[in-house]
């Protein structure tokens, strides 16, 4: 039972990841493999704060909201310079800088040596410490991050990130902000992502670098698009398929001398064959009126008010 709570908690932490990255890659185009980098940020930070100066979770988690939005900021003033395919190749290095940092700053985060004995997060004074206790936590951070980003999808704001991600010119052309709606939604993914950052130290009670790699982000992007782009139920789908696969090729009868490799065989080949079963993958098993932002709706962006209008709506009509 520990071990279904436990692949329960991944998934919910995943689910967060994808949707998260769903704000940025999904909706607004900016494919972004730095996006572990985030999450360890909020990670590291919860950590550091809970064993440094005794802050309890409830501190820690905006303080770690925080530090990654402001961090991903600042990136973004950078990254934002480049589109398409340089960006993604710009987010990968700032990938690799962040695990560097955490992986050589010795006297902050201790290197390879990680972080241990985080304690656990503490609710009205009662630990939460068991797997039932902390999946149910989990499973209502979940929640929140997609009712968040659900009415963010489907407001005036959403609707710009589409026609954005669709045609940037003309959405620049008709009076639209593309330089800040950019940097807001490249924000925003950032500090979401530290919310299973946060979740997750207290969790394993044990961080180190190679929880947040960037084999770490192109995992979390792999959910991303095998859910749908823009897919928010999406997600919670491939994250579900992405972690409990694995999981379920243990139980296939094979040699222990090739039932490593054959799994890995497999795993691809399954992956492959979802993904070829439709353009969206498995985006095309659950309806997309409620989770995505259609085609039709992103053009709608006239009656987006300030302050996502350059220009005053006498000039738009």
């Amino acid at each position: 039972m520990d071990y279904l709570l436990h692949l329960a908690i991944f998934i919910c932490f995943y689910t967060m990841l994808a949707q998260s990255l769903n704000l940025a890659a999904g909706v607004t185009g900016l494919i972004s493999l730095a996006h572990a980098g985030f999450y360890g940020i909020g990670a590291y930070t919860t950590a550091l704060l809970a064993l440094h100066f005794g802050f309890s979770f409830w501190l820690n988690l905006p303080i770690a909201l925080l530090i990654s939005g402001a961090i991903a900021f600042l990136i973004s003033l950078v990254a934002l310079r480049t589109v398409e395919d340089y960006f993604i190749i710009c987010t990968l290095g700032i990938q690799v800088i962040i695990f560097s940092v955490m992986n050589n700053w010795m006297d902050l985060t201790r290197g390879p040596l990680g972080i241990p004995g985080i304690p656990a997060i503490q609710l009205f004074g009662f630990g939460i410490d068991s797997k039932i206790s902390f999946l149910l936590l989990s499973a209502f951070f979940t929640a929140l991050v997609w009712w968040l980003l659900k009415n963010l999808f489907n407001s005036g704001f959403g609707k710009t990130l589409v026609a954005i991600s669709e045609d940037e010119i003309y959405a620049q052309s008709i009076g639209k902000n593309v330089t800040l709606s950019k940097t807001i939604a490249f924000t925003l993914s950032a500090l979401f992502a530290a919310i299973p950052g946060a979740l997750y130290a207290h969790y394993i009670s044990y961080i180190d670098p190679t929880s947040f790699t960037v084999s770490e982000s192109i995992f979390i992007l792999s959910i991303v698009i095998i859910g749908g782009m823009g897919n928010l139920t999406g997600s919670f789908l491939a994250a579900a398929f992405m972690v409990l696969l694995p999981e379920l090729l243990r139980f296939v009868g094979m040699p222990d001398s090739i039932a490593a490799n054959m799994r890995q065989i497999i795993y691809g080949i399954i992956l492959v064959v979802v993904m070829m079963t439709g353009k969206n993958g498995l985006k095309e098993l659950v309806s997309s009126k409620n989770n995505t932002v259609g085609k039709k709706s992103a053009w709608l962006i006239l009656e987006i008010p300030s302050p996502w209008n350059k220009l005053p709506r006498s000039h738009l009509t």
